[in-house]
């Protein structure tokens, strides 16, 4: 799948890749959906993963508040750089573990909801004009929208695939 590089694309792609992972899950027994995958993986289940992408969605949405702001946001989280993401990922991980399957979907679908929102509120060019805001640097509002959405849903997909087979 190549990367979407328009609005419509972009709400294509993260909606149908979505549809995809979450039918993926839906496709288990309740006992299968909470098993655990082979060891090797930080994210060691369904619900780790999808809190992964919870969370990520949370980061995306605070980035994008606070740079449409006018500011400028710490990525990607306070007290992590871009080389530190598997620390960060740990931390993530750290903080849902406890937290069950249903209700990690549950937030998911709503911080899903919240990002499509963002997304359907932009022009085409405000999506994908590069240095269009200060906060996204050298890039696009669209590049981090496709990074929290369409492909990272691919990610995940593939990721739980795997770990299913």
């Amino acid at each position: 799948m190549s990367r979407p590089t328009n609005k419509k694309d972009l709400l294509t792609f993260s909606q149908k890749n979505y549809k995809s992972l979450n039918d993926f899950v839906d496709s288990f027994s309740e006992e299968d959906k909470n098993k655990e995958f082979p060891k090797g993986t930080m994210n060691r289940n369904f619900r780790d993963v999808l809190a992964h992408l919870h969370h990520w969605h949370l980061m995306m949405i605070e980035w994008y508040s606070i740079g449409m702001k006018g500011d400028k946001p710490e990525m990607p989280a306070k007290g992590y750089t871009w080389k530190t993401t598997p620390e960060l990922n740990r931390k993530i991980w750290e903080k849902y573990r406890t937290t069950d399957l249903k209700k990690v979907r549950k937030l998911l679908d709503n911080s899903f909801n919240d990002v499509q929102s963002i997304i359907e509120k932009h022009s085409n060019d405000e999506l994908f004009v590069k240095k269009k805001y200060k906060w996204t640097g050298t890039t696009s509002l669209g590049a981090y929208l496709v990074s929290a959405t369409s492909s990272h849903y691919d990610w995940a997909l593939k990721l739980m695939k795997k770990a299913m087979k």
